[in-house]
This record gives C-alpha cells, sequence and structure tokens, in this order.
C-alpha cells in the first residue's frame, strides 16, 4: 500500500454521525473482483439521485469540494458491517485521511491496512474545522503523521495523538504481509534451526510475491 507522512488536501465536511459502512458502498457493488472503482459508488445512495444523476445537495458533488482528498466527519464513523469494501470506497474516491471524534474498531483496522490515515479530535475541535471548513472556499489541512500535527494557511495547529504500530505502518506503507516479510531472515533461521532436514527456507520478493533469487 502507499505509504502516507505528510499530507496536503482540500477538506470536506461530512456533518453526519454514525455513518455506516452500508451507507459508504451498498451491498449491491459488493461484487467487484479488484479494489478499483469503489470510488464511484461511495455515499451512492446520497450522492446520486433516480438514474444516477448527481446530488446537487449532497456536500462532495459541490463544486467547492471536488478533488478533496481530507474528510471531516462526526461520531462513530465506519460503523455496521466489517467489510473491507468501505476503505476501498474512500481510497479509491482520493481520500487519504479522515479527522472525525471517534471510529468504528474493525473500520479502523481495515483504513489501517489500506493505508488511510485515521485522526481522532474531541467534538470541540471538530467543530472548529468544520466552521474553518465551510467559511472558506477550497479550504486545506495539511496532516503531518511524523509530528501528529495539523494546520492549515490561517496558523492553526492541533496535535493528534496515535499509536506507534500505526503509525509506523503508515509511514512505511506495510500491510501484515509486508510486515511479516521485513522478518524473513528470522524467519528463514528458525526454520533452519527447527527442521535443519527440510528444505531451506526462500525469502518472498515483497514486489513480486515470488521466491526471491
Amino acid at each position: 500500500m502507499e505509504p502516507i507522512s505528510k499530507h496536503t488536501g482540500v477538506v470536506a465536511p461530512l456533518d453526519r454521525v454514525n455513518v455506516d459502512t452500508d451507507q459508504m458502498v451498498p451491498k449491491q457493488f459488493l461484487k467487484g473482483l479488484t479494489r478499483k472503482g469503489y470510488g464511484r459508488v461511495l455515499f451512492y445512495d446520497w450522492r446520486y439521485l433516480p438514474g444516477e444523476a448527481p446530488n446537487p445537495t449532497f456536500v462532495l458533488n459541490l463544486p467547492r469540494y471536488q478533488g478533496a482528498s481530507i474528510l471531516l466527519t462526526r461520531a462513530n464513523f465506519g460503523c455496521g458491517s466489517s467489510r473491507e469494501h468501505a476503505p476501498w470506497g474512500l481510497l479509491d474516491y482520493g481520500f487519504r485521511a479522515v479527522i472525525a471524534p471517534s471510529f468504528a474498531d474493525i473500520f479502523a483496522n481495515n483504513c489501517r491496512k489500506n493505508g488511510i490515515l485515521l485522526i481522532t479530535l474531541p467534538e470541540a475541535k471538530m467543530d472548529d474545522l468544520f466552521e474553518r471548513c465551510t467559511a472558506t472556499d477550497g479550504y486545506k489541512l495539511t496532516v503531518d503523521l511524523p509530528a501528529q500535527l495539523i494546520t492549515d494557511e490561517q496558523g492553526l495547529e492541533i496535535h493528534f495523538e496515535m499509536d506507534p504500530y500505526g503509525k509506523q505502518v503508515l509511514l512505511e506503507g506495510l500491510d501484515d504481509i509486508g510486515l511479516t516479510l521485513k522478518h524473513a531472515p528470522e524467519i528463514a533461521a528458525y526454520e533452519q534451526n527447527h527442521h535443519p532436514n527440510a528444505t531451506m527456507y526462500r525469502p518472498v520478493d515483497a514486489k513480486t510475491a515470488l521466491p526471491a533469487k
């Protein structure tokens, strides 16, 4: 997955609580064989009128929020089913970071595995960000993961907390397989020591998923 360190992007405000994964990607779109294409159907029932005409009142369809890559939203974002299609939709649409007061646990774990930075902030700070976003066309934020800092062009600075493990995998762009492959030499040594007569373990090349030469 693509690592994320410091990202600046247009902010879109989705001022709704308890947005669940079924609302992000409805069940009729779960048959895709790849992770691509889900951005088109993200928030499908809210973004489109009958016949897939864009809903002019939905926030992501407003001209001022086109190209947004940072999403502001409210508490318990990502509740509902555990489907991984929801973060696929967010990522395919172009979102690299989501800021909210709280996230559903399984959804948060799926986002981490797909390289989406989730930031939790108190309600008061979220209210301030919503006000800034709606007051300024093309409002942008910069999220700096190494410094754990959110800034804007008006002098705003907000520090956020991040668990060390989640920070590491996002900075390095590592999913579970990538993390395991970092320990390939130790795995090979263990296998050789415990099974000396077995065929020598050959590390897998992380880029090709084939045995390393």
